[in-house]
């Protein structure tokens, strides 16, 4: 049997096949009756006839949802740096902390790249817009900066020599494992 619809490898009978290709005389009240779902991928289109759709992505996106508070944070006359001021100063601490991570003062940097997650986690949280912060929506971008920074500043203030944190259980765990 030839491929009468391009659904490549999906069995489609004949029948069907024909029925979609030609419309009947009385598809407009076929349609108000109520329409039969032949399989999981045919859908009605806007006369109300199934069609063959397909499951795959398009090529092209033709257009995208914008993340929740992903406008702008600023005016839109303002210069650019000023309009994603969030995603700026999270960055600029970002990279205070890996400087001073480079200059071996460790535990300080670890905690400010930490601290600079959370306090994103927080702008994202209160600010209406946020700019390029703004990647997913709301509630994941806060988790996921949230996390990420708690763990980052526990990890900070746990590392070894003379830590900051102990927690007891943690040496119980390695004792097992490791010793």
């Amino acid at each position: 049997m030839s491929d009468p619809v391009g659904t490549k490898g999906v069995t489609v009978d004949e029948s069907a096949a024909e029925s979609a290709a030609e419309p009947e005389p009385d598809a407009a009240a076929d349609a108000d009756a109520g329409m039969t779902v032949r399989d999981a991928v045919s859908a009605p289109d806007a006369d109300g006839r199934p069609r063959r759709t397909t499951r795959r992505f398009p090529l092209f996106t033709r257009d995208t949802a914008r993340p929740e508070g992903g406008g702008r944070a600023a005016p839109g006359d303002a210069p650019a740096p000023a309009r994603q001021w969030p995603i700026l100063t999270v960055l600029a601490a970002v990279g205070l902390g890996l400087l001073l991570t480079a200059l071996d003062v460790f535990r300080a940097g670890t905690i400010l790249i930490g601290a600079a997650l959370i306090a994103g986690a927080v702008m994202r949280w209160v600010l209406p817009s946020v700019g390029m912060l703004a990647v997913r929506s709301r509630f994941t971008d806060m988790v996921t900066y949230g996390v990420l920074g708690v763990v980052i500043v526990l990890l900070a203030l746990m590392a070894q020599p003379h830590p900051v944190l102990v927690i007891p259980f943690l040496d119980d765990t390695l004792h097992f494992t490791v010793r």
